[in-house]
């Protein structure tokens, strides 16, 4: 081992799992962010954390509404992944522009993404504020699957792409 960088170090971190975040306005306006940091926290009850930096719109979102909705992109969705992760909802409406398509969630507000490959409804039940982003931990209250069998994307260090499914 020889010592550099932290930033150098976490280039060999790809590929990394990307997800699409959705949250709501207080007005009912839905926003989508592109997230690189999320993770499975427990099994029971079950739960996902993401982290999302404090000056970003999502996370202001999050604090009016503590709700959001995890999706994992399919391939077919590089393009609007690239958007969300790009411009911010305080200007844009992402689903307008992208074309993503809203599924009305069971128990939370913000939609679920259709065609995403999963998707989990979460409740926030906890926050840990580290450094410039903050840690909110859901507790997943229905989680959903594509009928399609569709292929997840990935971030490779500035490409994305998808890989081999595993057989399950």
């Amino acid at each position: 081992m020889i010592e550099t960088s932290v930033e150098k170090a976490f280039l060999k971190k790809y590929p990394e799992q990307v997800v699409l975040v959705t949250t709501i306005s207080k007005t009912g306006n839905p926003n989508i962010i592109t997230l690189g940091w999320s993770m499975q926290t427990s099994f029971d009850p079950p739960m996902l954390a993401i982290s999302i930096g404090h000056t970003r719109y999502s996370h202001f979102l999050l604090n009016e509404i503590p709700e959001f909705v995890l999706c994992f992109p399919s391939e077919q969705q590089k393009e609007a992944v690239i958007y969300c992760g790009t411009h911010s909802g305080r200007q844009t409406d992402k689903f307008k522009e992208t074309g993503l398509v809203q599924v009305k969630s069971r128990y939370v507000k913000p939609p679920v993404i259709s065609e995403s490959v999963a998707a989990f409804e979460c409740k926030i039940v906890s926050k840990l504020k580290t450094g410039d982003h903050t840690i909110f931990t859901g507790e997943i209250l229905v989680a959903w699957i594509s009928e399609k069998n569709l292929r997840r994307l990935y971030n490779f260090g500035g490409s994305f792409s998808s890989i081999p499914d595993i057989k399950t």
